[in-house]
């Protein structure tokens, strides 16, 4: 044993190492060991292992010697945040619950919209240039962010959805891939559940429907009958048809309930300017709604040249209120379905359409009332279906003359801008029905009386004159009252406002800007027409604080009247019959003195020669037209708009009623 190794004899043998006698090993046979060891005696399978180190007894070490106990690890700043997390996360939640329950989602759309509006400034900001470096081209970037704004749009709904149909009906200034996304912002709306219209009822009238309209969900007789699920839906609000016990039907339009409460926030997060803001707003009261539409028919009736032709539906004062609007229900075809209006008619002779200037409706059965809502409760549709006048095969129409319908038209909204002042600005197609009297003759029918715009009379004089002005080429006049308006250029503003070119004027903004703008390859040539269109702009709105806010609705009013023109194949001159009317406002308006009134006369029948350059160009167009071509006058001027507007920057390619 030699206990300097901790081995023994053995184990020295084994190591096939010769034993040496002497007392103490020496430094050779501790290297020859050391090297001779077998890998099978240090693996870990090994059951005794070797070390070369003088063995020491374990001895615990003095308490002296270690080290002072360091506190323990709290992590105070980690809990901190955990707990300002967890409290930011249970006030987020706290915040959305009463958002969604009380609010009806008004923080969070608005919180929606300005995130939207970081993202779309920010991309813009990243990308709009000749060649974007995250995106394929500036079409691209127009498409994505227009779908974005029209999701959010959508999503949002309400006074958003209203948004989107003015910008909508106004695109002809934006990218196309704006224009094409926003001609949808004209679809149905959803409806609300009936739930919540009951219980706008309630909160206006603390009555049931039962009992503020007298009617009955379950057929009992002796009272009307209402439906539940909405005939139509827009974006503030739906209308449902009832029958009261006297036999009136009417149209009961309903705001949706969350309304009230989004609409502050919603004008809030437009930022709108307030004039527009106003506006908007003033669509949601429906006592203003019900007095523009009394207002109108007195004027219609105070005017011999409408009366017979225009109707406005009456009005029931005690079953109205602010979100509650109950008017005439009314029969007809849109003005969209031209197939409906054109057909034969198949009603009898010297008779006229259902419900036409006022007529009474037949009433609907009671058995088979009383069926559906026994058998049908959820499919509620009472309304009878007065469609007789379309024959056994339903083939037939009204049978009536799109020009008739289009000169009321035009005239209609002609007498409203230069004689009365008071205007309709939301004229779309939706909002117009058209009835047979029993002459034969159409008669039209306007609804949706919430939006209209007060002309001023010395604004409306002004515009009158500048609209006759257009048809003598007075460019003195009209840069006279354009400047007054703060417009720098008369040419375009003419232009925009006739929906043609104006080819009277200098057109020196239009040439200012072609020479400024060069040709070079598709995508830099894009991106420098809407860097000149925002000049354009600039060239032509010299001093805002001057423009009359009127033009704006004045405008959108035009546009709604050109394309339903455009739409049924231009039948009428429309720009004709506009001068006319602007003339001869200035002969009937009772805001002049007598002297100002004859003057104006005389120069009205000189400006009806005038007008017969009008006629030449608008007939060789018919003639034209029924020669095979496909194209009408409307169409023309607007392909004119488009080379005008292109060599400014702007790209027309929008129709106002596509989708």
């Amino acid at each position: 044993m030699i206990p300097e190794l901790g081995l023994c004899i053995h184990c020295l043998k084994r190591l096939q190492l010769p034993i040496s006698t002497n007392t103490g090993p020496s430094a050779l046979l501790k290297l020859r060991i050391s090297r001779s060891l077998e890998p099978s005696l240090l693996s870990r399978g090994s059951r005794r292992y070797i070390q070369s180190l003088d063995f020491k007894p374990f001895v615990p070490p003095s308490p002296a010697s270690l080290p002072k106990v360091a506190p323990p690890k709290t992590y105070r700043h980690t809990r901190r945040w955990i707990r300002r997390l967890l409290y930011l996360a249970l006030g987020l939640g706290a915040a959305y619950e009463v958002d969604q329950r009380f609010l009806y989602a008004s923080l969070t759309r608005s919180a929606r919209t300005f995130w939207l509006g970081l993202l779309v400034a920010t991309d813009y900001k990243i990308n709009f240039r000749p060649h974007p470096p995250l995106a394929e081209s500036i079409q691209a970037l127009h498409n994505r962010n227009a779908e974005r704004l029209f999701d959010l749009l959508r999503t949002n709904g309400g006074l958003y959805l209203k948004m989107g149909q003015a910008i909508a009906m106004q695109s002809a200034i934006l990218p196309p891939e704006f224009q094409k996304m926003f001609s949808k912002m004209f679809d149905d709306a959803p409806q609300n559940d009936w739930k919540d219209a009951e219980k706008v009822i309630l909160e206006d009238f603390e009555m049931t429907p039962e009992e503020l309209f007298g009617v009955s969900f379950t057929g009992e007789p002796g009272k009307g009958v209402m439906e539940r699920t909405a005939r139509a839906s827009a974006s503030v609000a739906q209308v449902h048809w009832a029958r009261l016990a006297n036999g009136e039907e009417v149209a009961i339009k309903i705001q949706k309930r969350e309304i009230a409460q989004q609409v502050g926030w919603d004008l809030w997060t437009f930022n709108l300017v307030p004039y527009i803001s106003e506006r908007l707003l003033l669509e949601t009261d429906f006592v203003n709604e019900a007095d523009n539409a009394e207002r109108m028919a007195k004027l219609v009736a105070g005017e011999a040249r409408l009366r017979d032709r225009v109707y406005i539906p009456k009005v029931y004062r005690e079953l109205s209120s602010k979100r509650i609007m109950t008017a005439e229900w009314i029969e007809g075809v849109r003005l969209w379905d031209k197939d409906t209006l054109t057909r034969p008619w198949h009603g009898k002779w010297r008779e006229g359409s259902p419900g036409c200037h006022g007529a009474p409706l037949n009433p609907p059965d009671r058995q088979t009332v009383a069926e559906i809502f026994r058998d049908h409760p959820s499919k509620e549709h009472l309304k009878p279906n007065r469609d007789w006048w379309k024959g056994h095969n339903g083939k037939g129409g009204l049978g009536v003359s799109l020009k008739d319908c289009m000169q009321t038209m035009v005239d209609l909204f002609s007498a409203q801008m230069f004689l009365w002042g008071w205007c309709h600005c939301d004229p779309h197609p939706g909002n117009i029905f058209i009835r047979r009297l029993p002459s034969g003759k159409p008669e039209l029918v306007l609804i949706d009386h919430g939006l209209y715009v007060h002309m001023e009379p010395e604004f409306r004089h002004q515009y009158s004159l500048f609209w006759k002005s257009l048809m003598t080429f007075d460019n003195k006049t009209i840069g006279d009252i354009v400047r007054s308006w703060g417009i720098n250029n008369p040419d375009v503003f003419a232009s925009a406002t006739l929906m043609r070119p104006y080819t009277g004027g200098d057109n020196s903004t239009s040439a200012g800007i072609k020479r400024t703008m060069s040709v070079k390859e598709q995508q830099k040539r894009h991106y420098e027409m809407q860097q000149q269109m925002r000049k354009g702009i600039r060239e032509v709105l010299g001093d805002e604080k001057k423009w009359p806010r009127e033009l704006i609705f004045i405008g959108r009013n035009m546009r709604i009247v050109q394309g339903n023109n455009q739409y049924l194949g231009a039948p009428v001159n429309r720009i004709k019959i506009m001068g006319s009317w602007a003339s001869r406002s200035l002969v009937d308006s009772p805001d002049l003195s007598y002297r100002e009134r004859f003057m104006n006369f005389g120069r009205h029948l000189l400006f009806k020669f005038v007008l017969f350059s009008s006629d030449v160009v608008f007939y060789s167009s018919k003639v034209a037209q029924f020669f095979g071509r496909k194209k009408n006058l409307e169409d023309d001027m607007e392909a004119s708009m488009k080379k005008v507007a292109g060599d400014m920057g702007f790209e027309l390619n929008h129709n106002v009623f596509d989708g």
